[in-house]
């Protein structure tokens, strides 16, 4: 019962006067009220009437919607293609393998097994070693173990030559070098030997005579040694047959696919891909190329269409909120606590999508292989009422429509602007993860403002034991044993020196030096511009003290920066200067693995670009006016 105290006898005069009485409030609520203390049947939220409901739709306006009817069978009807060629960089085209990772395709590299003069991945030499010694475990052959390690030897570096430095510079790499020379098998050296021609045996070297059933079964393991190193570590065949672009520091790539009823393709390129997440976004479809060019086994009806049935299903996600009355959601998400800014557009979508528009979502499951291009033409939606509508892709306007507005669709290169926008869905053979090892090499590109130049800062270094170092550590260790060499070559036959005296205070010096692994790349035009520039590969001298030969130049000891230099004739390399950028840029090196069908694992080395750490004073200097220590 309502307390008298407080009650009104006519409520109607007060509500009629509530401006000249602010402190009055109305009140309109419905609740259930117990008259015991079990409140079961209260949370129960019985409905006595069913009238009662209806009425407080129609009060709602929910019966003026026409949007009720929810979707029960659909169909689509959509044309697809395949993917049949690929091109990396600009090298050759190929088919394309729906059978390898993409992501392995493009971003495979060739093993570092040589740098100059000197030998690298001593690891890996030693693993493929043991490999072979281990296939030729059979009656027959087992005895020529011995003379396939004498064929194909690890050599024993000697501390007192120069082309041996990079190896005994370092004592964990020259350890390593000592305890398995002349005693393990330089696996990598026999297959190359093998991979050079394809008259070559692995027999070529050894000195023993062989019989010929000796001869014809060491031919068979040497055909499947190849074929297991090939599958343990996925490469190019060819040293640049990769979509690695050393002067723009990225790689590049195209594929492509046949076009319905026309000699041209539908070709999509990609120009900045570095990151190691590639997915549809990376390409973009470039109709300034007609074709990628003719492969060797070109595959034919690529191009299908399909119709599929399937019963809609509404989408589900954390936190959604539930459309039935007197149901608590999942408190996990909470859509009350995201706060968005003004500028925030995607948070306000993501709000709406979520409080007002989640029960309006239904998943369409349309199961396609890997490697093709979805064209859908429409859809059929039948609902619970029985009404049939077509429903055609959104986004079809022109590109440059300010109403056209879609997802997952692709950028069109190479076409006017007021040309009909590309609706196509492009599936690629992609993995979902892969695992990435430490970095074997890491360069760091800076500018030096005051020097004028950029310089490649080799912080990770590959020794040719197969292990890494710090680059600075690693220079400074090669230039203290090159001193020790030539101060021993000295000792033996001495150099007769002009002692200077020196009788002022001061000297003028030419220039001064900077740390070996610090290598610059200094501005240049670019033929026929006066005005546009690229960053050129140069070299500083390695001045040791005493030295017969001469300053030489310094090489730089990472793949990343030999561009050229290990090719005959040898190559300049230049950069384009926008890639190095005032923040700077860092490259590194390393070995990527992943599981892909019926599970294979493939291996690779790949190269990844970041954001570097800005701009570096490397101290360069040149006329200098320095003291001479001279004592008065």
């Amino acid at each position: 019962m309502v307390n008298e105290f407080i009650a009104i006898e006519n409520i109607q005069s007060v509500i009629s006067y509530r401006r000249l009485i602010p402190t009055i409030i109305t009140w309109n609520r419905l609740e259930g009220r117990p008259r015991t203390n079990n409140f079961d049947r209260a949370l129960k939220a019985e409905v006595r009437d069913a009238l009662f409901m209806l009425t407080k739709q129609w009060q709602m306006g929910e019966f003026k919607g026409d949007d009720a009817g929810s979707p029960v069978i659909a169909k689509v009807h959509a044309e697809t293609t395949k993917l049949n060629k690929y091109k990396a960089g600009g090298n050759a085209t190929q088919g394309f393998e729906n059978n390898v990772p993409l992501e392995a395709k493009v971003e495979q590299r060739m093993l570092p097994f040589r740098a100059g003069d000197q030998d690298l991945s001593l690891d890996i030499r030693l693993l493929m070693g043991r490999q072979w010694l281990k296939m030729i475990n059979k009656p027959v052959i087992i005895s020529l173990k011995k003379e396939f390690i004498k064929a194909y030897p690890i050599k024993k570096p000697d501390p007192e030559k120069r082309e041996d430095a990079q190896i005994c510079a370092h004592l964990e790499a020259w350890q390593q070098y000592a305890a398995v020379a002349e005693r393990a098998m330089d696996g990598a050296a026999l297959y190359f030997h093998l991979k050079k021609d394809s008259n070559n045996h692995a027999y070529d070297k050894l000195t023993v005579v062989l019989t010929a059933a000796q001869r014809t079964l060491i031919d068979e393991i040497a055909e499947k040694f190849v074929v297991w190193f090939e599958k343990l570590f996925y490469q190019p065949i060819e040293e640049n047959d990769d979509a690695w672009l050393p002067s723009k520091l990225e790689y590049q790539f195209a594929c492509s696919a046949p076009k319905k009823e026309s000699e041209k393709e539908k070709v999509f390129t990609a120009e900045e891909y570095y990151h190691g997440e590639l997915d549809w976004y990376n390409l973009n479809v470039n109709k300034s190329i007609e074709t990628l060019g003719d492969v060797e086994r070109e595959t034919s009806d690529l191009e299908k269409t399909h119709t599929f049935s399937f019963f809609p299903t509404p989408i589900q996600f954390d936190g959604m909120p539930n459309t039935r009355w007197w149901t608590f959601e999942d408190g996990k998400t909470n859509f009350g606590d995201i706060k968005p800014d003004t500028t925030e557009l995607n948070k306000q979508l993501l709000i709406e999508f979520g409080l007002v528009y989640a029960n309006d979502w239904f998943l369409a499951p349309l199961t396609l292989p890997a490697g093709t291009i979805v064209n859908l033409r429409g859809m059929a939606v039948t609902n619970v009422f029985g009404e049939r509508i077509w429903v055609e892709p959104t986004g079809k306007a022109s590109k440059q429509d300010w109403q056209r507005w879609n997802m997952f669709t692709l950028k069109v290169d190479g076409v006017a602007a007021d040309e009909q926008a590309d609706s196509s869905l492009l599936l690629l053979p992609t993995v979902p993860k892969i695992q990435e090892s430490q970095p074997a090499e890491e360069v760091s590109l800076t500018r030096d403002e005051v020097a004028n130049m950029v310089w490649g800062i080799e912080t990770r270094i590959l020794l040719p034991s197969g292990n890494t170092k710090s680059g600075r550590e690693a220079a400074l260790e090669l230039k203290n044993h090159l001193q020790r060499i030539v101060k021993k070559e000295n000792t033996v036959e001495p150099v007769t020196v002009n002692d200077v005296e020196y009788k002022a205070a001061i000297k003028y010096q030419i220039m001064n030096t900077v740390p070996e692994n610090w290598i610059p790349f200094i501005p240049v035009h670019v033929n026929g511009s006066n005005r546009e520039i690229q960053l050129q590969r140069a070299a500083m001298p390695r001045i040791i003290e005493g030295d017969r030969e001469g300053p030489k130049k310094i090489q730089p000891r990472t793949k990343l920066l030999r561009f050229g230099l290990d090719q005959e004739p040898k190559d300049i390399y230049k950069l384009y200067e926008e890639e190095v950028p005032r923040s700077g840029v860092r490259v590194y090196q390393s070995y990527h693995r992943t599981r892909w069908y019926g599970g294979r694992v493939y291996n690779w080395l790949g190269v990844r670009k970041q954001v570097g750490r800005g701009e570096v004073s490397s101290g360069l200097a040149y006329d200098l006016i320095v003291p001479t220590n001279k004592t008065s």
